[in-house]
């Protein structure tokens, strides 16, 4: 306990600011003090409309999580009330630090955060951020209080370019996002990449999956897996940057399993379905899965996803749905509507 007493006075008044709670205990297991907010949104996950405040977007964004947790987690809007009251008291510390990562859901955080401080002022706080291409839940508290001298002050041209990549994630025409895939290394390094992977999440111009889906049929088609294998293969080995949760991998699984012509199912033949109590235990994650028929026609491109079953699902600002369908083009790195 004196060592922890000891790092706490080495510290000045400051709050902590990361990408959700597996960090945030480790923060505070490091002795960086009681103010440490965990963002824990999934953003690149349901609707972040243009034209609201932190407050109003915050409400969307609990009533989508509430909702995609089917009723599991009831305090979800008080954890976002107690997370903006916290941003907003800011400028009460003589420092506010930065924790985020180089994947598409830090990134996605760290622009809202960016924009919130760029909208408000510094106030006369420093704000100053620690990224870098590691995954920061994987470090314990000695290798976290050793990142936190290598601390950068966020510049001005960081705080006006998050601002306009944050406007366009959440603008209805993806096509705002098509400026920022380029080397934005001299500012903000790991943006255009994260941009570039959102995008991927929209229906594949010739397929309809999102880059996600498609993976996760290809892996589960070449031979036989459980959903725990199905989710480390298709994601964990193929990507270049984790950013997707167990969980979310699990309700892509099941929306393609209970659509109208099932994509995937369990081996024996029923659709798949998260259990909403205890959650997903051992029996859900080592349950083998098989591609359906129209999977199979689906991921090699004879059959169109959006045209077999239709879609509804929000990627930022953008409602993809009937009459609005956008489409990533990979080989043209474009984005354009197909209706």
């Amino acid at each position: 306990m004196r060592r922890r007493r000891d790092w706490l006075l080495y510290f000045p008044f400051m709050l902590h600011i990361t990408n959700g709670d597996s960090v945030a205990g480790t923060l505070r297991d490091a002795g960086f003090g009681p103010d440490i907010v965990a963002w824990r949104d999934v953003l690149h996950e349901g609707p972040v409309p243009a034209g609201l405040a932190l407050p109003e977007l915050s409400r969307v964004r609990a009533e989508f999580i509430a909702a995609s947790t089917k009723g599991t987690h009831p305090d979800i809007e008080a954890q976002f009330v107690a997370r903006d009251r916290a941003l907003a008291g800011a400028a009460d510390h003589d420092e506010t630090v930065l924790w985020f990562e180089h994947d598409l859901y830090d990134q996605l955080q760290l622009l809202q955060i960016l924009d919130w401080f760029a909208a408000q002022g510094l106030d006369g706080s420093r704000l100053s951020l620690i990224c870098g291409a590691e995954y920061l839940g994987t470090l314990d508290a000695p290798a976290l209080r050793a990142r936190f001298p290598a601390r950068r002050a966020v510049s001005g041209p960081e705080l006006n370019l998050a601002r306009a990549a944050w406007a366009a994630f959440r603008d209805p025409d993806p096509r705002a996002l098509l400026q920022f895939l380029g080397d934005q290394d001299a500012v903000l390094p790991y943006l255009g990449a994260a941009i570039r992977r959102h995008l991927q999440q929209f229906p594949d111009a010739v397929t309809g999956l999102s880059r996600s889906e498609a993976q996760a049929l290809g892996v589960v088609a070449a031979r036989q897996l459980t959903m725990r294998e199905a989710f480390f293969a298709s994601h964990h080995r193929m990507e270049d940057a984790v950013f997707l949760g167990d969980t979310v991998f699990a309700d892509y699984i099941e929306r393609m399993s209970q659509e109208r012509s099932p994509l995937i199912a369990w081996r024996s033949g029923e659709p798949v379905l998260v259990p909403v109590e205890p959650g997903p235990g051992a029996d859900f994650w080592d349950s083998e899965l098989a591609v359906t028929n129209a999977g199979s026609a689906v991921v090699s491109g004879l059959e169109d996803r959006v045209l077999v079953n239709g879609i509804d699902r929000w990627l930022g600002g953008v409602h993809v749905r009937p009459g609005n369908v956008w489409r990533w083009h990979e080989g043209k790195s474009v984005v354009a509507r197909s209706d």
